[in-house]
């Protein structure tokens, strides 16, 4: 007679209500025992929108759309073309910075680079960090409704898939000492703005560099200046992030601030 099975074998248990701090408790322990074997300390953090694709995507999907009667779908596409330039600026500050990063630290997986995992901006990262020989890449997907998958461009090893929310933004905070953060959506702003707050706040003591990427954008999205001249915040939260619409601005600011907390060997 087979007997009763062991608490920790049980997936009708692990799968219930009941069980749902060992699910917490699983993200919180399985991810750090796989940053370990690696020896993981620090990352690059990319966030952006999952919906930016790159130009030659967007202009095959155009090509495809201009004989049908809709054209709101044609409109938008054209829209995003503008913003496909973003995808290119990830992935090539996403490869430079690997690529530096290997030359400067040789033998080490010293802040590579991570990403939500998904598409558009977060599959640009993995992009350009993939290409870079005998590098690592990290991607901390989130199980959604519409089934974001993980692009395949991550370091299979180092590929996450989280269920909750707050344990997968644990992780990139507890991970990132840079932050580059591209034109995106709710969950964009949201990830930026947490972050924010926690530092503004001095609940994060460690120095993060906060980057956002892409002018037009930002201006267009949050006034900073209306926050500061109606008192919503000090002028010098505004030292809290740095702003920039180059690769090679954003580059050699990451390339100055990771020496200061790593200087080379």
């Amino acid at each position: 007679m087979q007997g009763p099975k062991k608490a920790y074998k049980n997936k009708r248990f692990l799968n219930s209500y009941a069980a749902r701090p060992v699910r917490i408790l699983s993200e919180f322990l399985e991810p750090e025992s796989r940053f370990n074997k690696f020896k993981i300390e620090n990352a690059v953090v990319f966030f952006g929108s999952a919906r930016l694709q790159n130009r030659e995507t967007i202009l095959k999907e155009i090509q495809a759309l201009k004989n049908q009667k809709d054209k709101s779908k044609l409109k938008l596409l054209k829209k995003q073309l503008e913003y496909s330039r973003y995808y290119d600026d990830a992935s090539e500050l996403a490869k430079r910075l690997t690529e530096w990063s290997k030359t400067t630290w040789p033998g080490c997986h010293e802040f590579p680079i991570m990403t939500g995992g998904g598409p558009g901006i977060m599959e640009a990262a993995n992009r350009g960090a993939s290409s870079v020989p005998k590098s690592v890449n990290i991607g901390l997907n989130i199980s959604l409704p519409f089934e974001q998958s993980s692009n395949p461009y991550i370091t299979r090893q180092l590929n996450f898939e989280f269920h909750y929310f707050f344990t997968r933004k644990f992780w990139f905070l507890n991970m990132a000492r840079v932050l580059v953060v591209f034109p995106g959506g709710f969950g964009t702003l949201d990830e930026l703005f947490e972050l924010l707050t926690l530092v503004q706040t001095g609940k994060v003591r460690k120095r993060i560099a906060i980057v956002l990427f892409g002018n037009e954008y930002w201006e267009n999205v949050v006034n900073f200046d209306f926050l500061v001249n109606h008192g919503f915040i000090n002028e010098e939260d505004l030292q809290l992030f740095k702003r920039f619409d180059q690769v090679d601005d954003a580059f050699q600011y990451l390339q100055e601030f990771l020496l200061t907390l790593k200087p080379k060997p």
